[in-house]
């Protein structure tokens, strides 16, 4: 019963106050405070309360690291120290000012209270997560901030206990230290190891998950065990996961729903558990120190807000988002206060214990926590839906309507890994469709090879669904595998093609004379995938580029592509490539403002290609844009390619790209004679081909 309860609330409180336009989580905390031992008393906040609580505490804090954007908080980590001592040094002074001479308390009782007002937790995260905006700059600048807070708050809180107990020391510090750095080595060196290795040898979805929360928990009890809060260790986990969960993937969907549908309501439902209401009628001195603490609390993080806001020139909807998300207290704010509360430093003349933190700081303490979770949760929300509104508008302007991606399906054991790769080719938030196509020969049309291409197309189909995205299922019947691809992409108007290497690969037949046949026929982009591991399990991508690529007509199409295969499996790009071609690499880069981690290596001679090998590691994945004969980029050297990569690659994951051409080509005279950007007449040459296509079009709408 009890659980049914508190799914009923998890199921009907945020549609009741979806209704009346408030934040579905102030209705998960309002509908705890009148379920809970200070409302009608339904519910008491028992042991599997506090359980299930804490998990979800720790899960918000896990999915801020998973869903952070890396190269983003790597490169704004200066930004995030300065907001980080900020929020916390302001709240910190102004709060152990207020309690020292407003509210009359001691030195240690100040500015144990103050290091409470310095503390957040992220309570509105999942609204900012729910809107898509988890790697805006503002989230990753509090989340950031949020580390700093915690870290320092709870130094003071074990300095301030252990000297009330007459235990601080330089050993105490020593142990301290030691212990988290051992903790970090743990989390940061010994972890990716191990879960690359579960990756790659299960692929069954219910065991990588539990594996998933089995590595968070540990992370948790471990930062526990080194003396500092569990939060950090849980986030610490997400970063850590971060590059081994892609954001588009089955497992990332499955973790986003367990922890929305189940663990963060508990939580939060829990939070309201603590309300108690009545204490605004318990007296004056009550009334007095929570109307202090929630004015010190809320306009010190505000001024906090506003002062990195003025100081970085960031937007008013980002300086709301760092105000809305830094602004609720609830578990390390509750933690320092009931600490104190339970540190006894003398007794009346009665026999009644004088505690460090009076009841009247727990109760406005209580208070507090309602109060900021209720502005937290409105702020966020209102800003959230700004920065989404930015974030579409500018999405809307990059993403090509014209575009279609087909996978073309051959082998059940590669199915997954050739989905992966195919959904990861499209832009998050995008539109452009993608299709699976599975060829039915004439030659073979048995009952037993239709019901395998049947469950092989639902397998993909599945699996694609587990991460919400969408196949669109071809399935042709020819005699020819090569035909059949050709004129469905021709019939489609298919504009990438990710095909896999075919089994019997060798170094006369390395592509396969299917895939020959389709680079023959077909100017569009194709992509020849063989995978030797989950892309998640990779470290980084080897992108070896032919002089001359930047004059091919595909250039920044397939840029864009290994920047969203890049940027959606975080990881870093290394470039070996001639000085011209790094340059026009690099303006592209100018233009688009991408936030991927990036290294050029000048690499001139393709006829000593064999270097490359030298330069892999085990999980890289090799990428190397090809060209059709006869076009602008190719060369004698690629000819050589089936060989080297049969001999001396066939170790490492590939990927080849053969970029998209035009019917004939570019005029290089054009080009020699143009004073302006290579880039410029690239896309000039396209926009003419673009405007021509766009005429006939609309000659024959008019017909």
């Amino acid at each position: 019963m009890i659980f049914s309860l508190v799914l009923f609330i998890i199921l009907f409180a945020p549609i009741l106050f979806n209704k009346i336009k408030v934040p579905h989580i102030i209705g998960l905390i309002v509908a705890g405070v009148i379920v809970g031992p200070y409302g009608l008393n339904l519910l008491t906040r028992d042991s599997s309360i506090v359980l299930f609580g804490t998990v979800g505490l720790l899960y918000i804090m896990f999915l801020a690291g998973l869903e952070i954007d890396l190269s983003e908080f790597k490169k704004n980590r200066n930004k995030i120290i300065v907001f980080g001592l900020t929020t916390f040094l302001l709240p910190l002074v102004v709060g152990s000012l207020a309690s020292y001479y407003i509210l009359g308390y001691g030195f240690l009782s100040s500015v144990l209270l103050a290091s409470m007002f310095s503390t957040h937790t992220l309570i509105a995260y999942p609204i900012a997560s729910r809107y898509g905006i988890s790697k805006n700059r503002a989230v990753t600048l509090t989340i950031g901030g949020t580390m700093i807070t915690d870290i320092l708050a709870l130094l003071i809180l074990a300095a301030i206990a252990g000297m009330t107990k007459g235990e601080v020391t330089s050993s105490f510090w020593v142990q301290l230290g030691g212990s988290c750095i051992v903790f970090v080595c743990v989390v940061f060196f010994l972890f990716p190891p191990i879960i690359r290795w579960f990756f790659k040898k299960f692929e069954d979805s219910v065991s990588q998950y539990i594996f998933v929360l089995a590595i968070v928990f540990l992370a948790s009890f471990l930062a526990e065990a080194a003396g500092i809060e569990a939060i950090i260790g849980a986030f610490f986990s997400g970063l850590v996961l971060n590059k081994f969960v892609p954001h588009s993937s089955p497992l990332m969907n499955r973790i986003d729903f367990v922890g929305n549908a189940l663990f963060i309501p508990f939580f939060l439902i829990g939070v309201g558990m603590l309300v108690d209401i009545t204490v605004l009628f318990k007296g004056v001195g009550a009334l007095k120190v929570a109307g202090i603490i929630v004015l010190v609390a809320v306009l010190t993080k505000y001024l906090a807000a506003w002062i990195t806001e003025k100081i970085f020139k960031l937007s008013a909807a980002e300086g709301k988002m760092i105000f809305g998300l830094s602004t609720s207290h609830a578990a390390a704010t509750l933690a320092i206060i009931l600490v104190g509360y339970n540190i006894i430093v003398g007794e009346t003349a009665t026999g009644e214990p004088i505690r460090l933190l009076n009841e009247d700081v727990l109760n406005g303490t209580i208070i507090l926590i309602l109060v900021s979770c209720a502005i937290s949760s409105f702020v966020v929300e209102r800003a959230s839906q700004t920065l989404a509104l930015e974030e579409e508008s500018l999405d809307q302007t990059l993403d090509n309507p014209d575009e279609k991606i087909m996978i073309s399906l051959a082998y059940p054991e590669t199915v997954q890994d050739l989905v992966d790769m195919g959904l990861i080719l499209k832009p998050r938030k995008s539109s452009i469709p993608v299709y699976a196509l599975h060829i039915v020969s004439d030659e073979n049309t048995s009952g037993s090879n239709q019901v395998a291409g049947k469950k092989m197309m639902d397998k993909a189909m599945s699996h694609a669904a587990a991460s919400e995205n969408t196949l669109l299922p071809l399935t042709r019947y020819d005699i020819n595998v090569g035909n059949a691809i050709t004129y469905t992409i021709k019939e489609h108007g298919i504009t990438d093609v990710l095909i896999g290497l075919h089994r019997q690969s060798s170094q006369l037949q390395f592509l396969g004379p299917v895939a020959g046949n389709i680079l023959q026929r077909i100017n569009e982009t194709v992509y020849i995938y063989k995978p030797l591991q989950p892309i998640n399990t990779l470290t980084r991508i080897v992108a070896a580029v032919p002089p001359k690529a930047e004059l091919e007509p595909g250039f920044i199409h397939w840029i864009g592509k290994i920047y969203n295969i890049a940027r959606e499996a975080a990881l870093p790009l290394v470039f070996y490539a001639n000085s011209d071609t790094i340059e026009a690499i690099q303006t592209v880069d100018q233009s688009r403002k991408t936030m991927i981690v990036k290294t050029f290596q000048t690499f001139e001679n393709w006829e000593d290609f064999l270097i490359l090998s030298r330069e892999l590691k085990p999980n890289d994945l090799f990428l190397i844009i090809s060209s059709r004969k006869g076009h602008i980029s190719y060369s004698r050297e690629l000819d050589k390619l089936p060989y080297y990569l049969h001999q001396y690659f066939n170790n490492f994951s590939l990927l080849m790209i053969f970029p998209k051409q035009l019917e004939s080509g570019i005029n290089m005279k054009d080009i020699e004679q143009t004073d302006g950007n290579l880039i410029e007449v690239i896309a000039d040459k396209i926009g003419t081909v673009s405007r021509a296509g766009s005429f006939l079009r609309r000659m024959l709408r008019g017909k």
